[in-house]
């Protein structure tokens, strides 16, 4: 649960969100805490562990050595020692460190999963991982070397730090001993009891914490396309006779319940209107382009998909990942292998493709787009021609042609960004090896699969934004004499001022990026569960 009052972070045994969670870790102010629910449940569970191990039963990584030697014991007085290889051993990542942000969120994920009872950690381990992100020390945490069956190397990079060894990141951006972080944050390193080493490793608090980030970059792209498809429906209206508003109608979307598909209809409707799309046009074309006219259909399945994406990370959030598995309820130690989250690798999968399949229609609007941009530039070299002014001319520059607004070949980069789309779609589950002397014979790879994921999302930004763009500076071309609906005449006001500086190329669609993320998040203003109104 989030307090917006204390900016606090309270975590029980109440289900936690994704959304929450990546607002915790974006969000330095948060403090984060342990109600007394959650501390008694991990109690219980510690509890539990102490008995299994008094008991003499054998339990893996309790008192087992992992993976292939699985069945070998390890001796009483080794346990304490034991837990410092586990952490060293798994502390193999490689790679650029994860930022800010997902090093947060892969604390505080893991954090939430020893607040589900199953961990067996002590409470004060617990604390501890709180005071982490309390006291802002931040581990360095490659990305690289996890194959989805645990992310084991990258929260071997946290325990390490924990432990006082490792190293971590300051608020300069160094790279410092673990143990330096920990002391200057007023923390003396954890010393791990049995079992806790492989309690604080084998969880996917990688996958699922900076999954939490992607599904919020993710739900901003969702509407952010529809943002694009309306400004591109106003300029094909004003250019080519399209704009036909029909497929948006609230009878179109009853007659086919398709997840997604009516919302991304709705925000197109409200985006547009009281503007002059709205009004009977006896000259509108009856049908446009698929690219137009289907969108709701492939914005909505992309929308289906974000929610699966929401569902999954959320079954991994409060579910217990862990294995050996504490059961309270049982009071016993469970093998098994909920420590494979299939289902939020192929949702990072799945929408992928539905990335590529937006680009392509997005892509294929900008086409529809470039023939009005042509016929403005021969209007304005003409206009030179005659004038012979000279008005804006820039360096390099022929003598009276100023330099245009939009650079006259983002329709190529946009081709160019969809290609690598169209390459990150493939899958990335599917070539896990055998490790482990063919005893770990099955991974999901979940972690690759949202790397590229976040390669995907950031090439799809980079074009609807191109996409939207094209169409303001077209919109802006044509004037004000019909009007624009009330949310895309608030997008093309903002966009108007990043064209008019005439940044390069470059500059142009990062900047526009930035305006773009402000003004979508307020015409939607999102509440904590993902919805919004404008």
């Amino acid at each position: 649960m989030v307090s917006s009052e204390t900016r606090t972070f309270l975590l029980g045994t109440a289900p936690v969100t994704a959304r929450s969670v990546a607002l915790a870790a974006k969000d330095l102010t948060f403090h984060v805490k342990l109600n007394p629910d959650a501390l008694s449940l991990i109690g219980r569970s510690r509890e539990i562990l102490e008995r299994t191990a008094a008991s003499g039963q054998r339990v893996y990584g309790l008192n087992t050595l992992l993976g292939s030697g699985r069945d070998t014991d390890v001796e009483e007085k080794s346990l304490l020692a034991y837990q410092v290889q586990v952490v060293r051993y798994h502390n193999s990542g490689v790679g650029e460190y994860l930022d800010r942000a997902a090093a947060r969120a892969v604390i505080l994920a893991r954090l939430i999963g020893f607040s589900r009872g199953g961990s067996g950690v002590r409470p004060e381990t617990a604390g501890f991982y709180a005071e982490l992100l309390n006291r802002g020390v931040l581990p360095a945490i490659p990305r690289e070397g996890s194959v989805g069956s645990s992310d084991l190397t990258q929260l071997a990079a946290v325990a390490a730090v924990a432990i006082g060894e490792g190293e971590a990141i300051d608020a300069n951006g160094t790279l410092v001993p673990g143990a330096k972080a920990l002391a200057d944050a007023g923390l003396q390193p954890l010393v791990l009891a049995p079992g806790e080493a492989l309690a604080l490793v084998s969880a996917n608090a990688y996958s699922v914490g900076a999954g939490t980030l992607a599904l919020v970059r993710l739900q901003h792209l969702a509407r952010l396309a529809d943002v694009a498809l309306s400004l591109s429906l106003e300029s094909i209206a004003r250019y080519d006779g399209g704009g036909n508003l029909s497929p948006f109608s609230p009878a179109i979307q009853a007659a086919k319940a398709v997840d997604g598909q009516g919302d991304s209809a709705d925000a197109v409707r409200r985006l547009l209107s009281g503007g002059w799309l709205e009004g009977a046009r006896p000259e509108v074309s009856v049908q446009d382009a698929l690219s137009f006219r289907a969108a709701p259909q492939t914005h909505g399945a992309f929308r289906s998909l974000v929610a699966q994406l929401g569902v999954a990370l959320e079954v991994e959030l409060n579910g217990r990942g862990d294995n050996p598995l504490v059961d309270v309820d049982s009071g016993q130690m469970v093998s098994g292998g909920n420590f494979q989250p299939m289902q939020l690798a192929l949702a990072f999968e799945s929408l992928r493709l539905a990335l590529a399949h937006v680009g392509i229609a997005s892509e294929r609007r900008i086409a529809k787009l470039y023939p009005p941009q042509r016929a403005i530039r021969a209007r304005h070299l003409q206009a030179a021609a005659e004038t012979g002014s000279g008005v804006g001319a820039g360096p390099g520059l022929a003598p009276g042609l100023a330099q245009e607004e939009l650079p006259g070949l983002l329709w190529y980069s946009a081709a160019g960004l969809l290609a690598e789309l169209k390459f990150l779609a493939a899958p990335a589950t599917l070539g896990a090896p055998t490790l482990s002397a063919d005893v770990e014979d099955h991974s999901t790879l979940a972690p690759l699969a949202l790397q590229q994921l976040e390669k995907s999302l950031d090439v799809l930004e980079k074009l609807v934004t191109i996409e939207a763009l094209t169409a303001s500076y077209l919109l802006l071309e044509a004037g004000a004499a019909q009007p624009l609906g009330r949310g895309t005449g608030v997008v093309v006001g903002r966009l108007a001022d990043v064209l008019a500086d005439r940044p390069s190329a470059p500059d142009l669609v990062e900047r526009a990026r930035a305006a773009l993320r402000d003004v979508v998040s307020q015409l939607f203003p999102e509440t904590e569960e993902g919805t919004g109104s404008w």
